[in-house]
């Protein structure tokens, strides 16, 4: 079992203080809590196949997951590095009912799932189906947003915002995924992020030293 804060959080708690779910009301919020159940995952367990008919969606409450899109010649592409108090997998609520992607856990991790089954029945109530659907507009203008500005950064700018959105503007960062996973999640090949990484380390300011990253304040500055 894996142990972790949020183990002892009440769930409907869990599902407030996650941003998706943040405007919420308290009942509503309540109502998904008695929907859900508790799930560990270990490392490099997939959680769900993409294609694998989709009878949940997922919010990570600790560790690190990364959906992963297969291409027609086989070759796997990360889509996106799930962070915890993120909500994932929701297309199977509007969408065809199939997992688009592959999700893995890159560390041990804790989710809370929430049966498709029963948020469509909640859905079909006034108050929450107005409150929901609010959310999901947002969040669709968000991730629009968001598409735009990453396809406008090159690597090195990429590579600092995932540093940034996933551990914060510390002094010390110990990253949680592996080099190329890092490499996958902000779409470059491990040569190009190892070529990377020099390029950054001689600029100064920046060391990854084993499994820690050093940085200096005015590392943050430059981005």
């Amino acid at each position: 079992m894996i142990k972790s804060p949020a183990m002892n959080t009440d769930p409907s708690n869990l599902i407030h203080n996650a941003k998706f779910f943040s405007e919420l009301s308290e009942a509503a919020c309540e109502k998904l809590a008695k929907l859900s159940r508790r799930k560990s995952v270990k490392k490099r367990d997939i959680l769900f196949m993409e294609g694998a008919k989709g009878d949940a969606i997922y919010l990570l409450v600790s560790g690190s997951l990364q959906l992963v899109k297969t291409n027609p010649d086989g070759k796997e592409t990360v889509i996106k590095t799930v962070k915890e108090g993120e909500l994932f997998a929701e297309v199977i609520l509007f969408e065809k009912p199939r997992y688009p992607v592959t999700a893995i856990a890159r560390t041990e991790a804790e989710v809370i799932e929430l049966p498709r089954a029963g948020f469509l029945n909640l859905l079909n109530e006034e108050e929450f189906r107005n409150d929901f659907m609010a959310m999901l507009m947002a969040k669709q203008r968000y991730l629009a947003e968001r598409i735009q500005q990453l396809t406008s950064m090159d690597v090195e700018e990429r590579f600092t915002e995932f540093l940034r959105e996933h551990y914060g503007e510390k002094a010390v960062i110990t990253p949680d995924l592996s080099k190329k996973d890092i490499a996958s999640a902000i779409g470059a090949t491990p040569e190009t992020f190892s070529r990377l990484l020099q390029k950054i380390e001689k600029h100064g300011g920046f060391r990854w030293n084993g499994k820690s990253i050093q940085i200096d304040p005015d590392f943050w500055d430059r981005f």
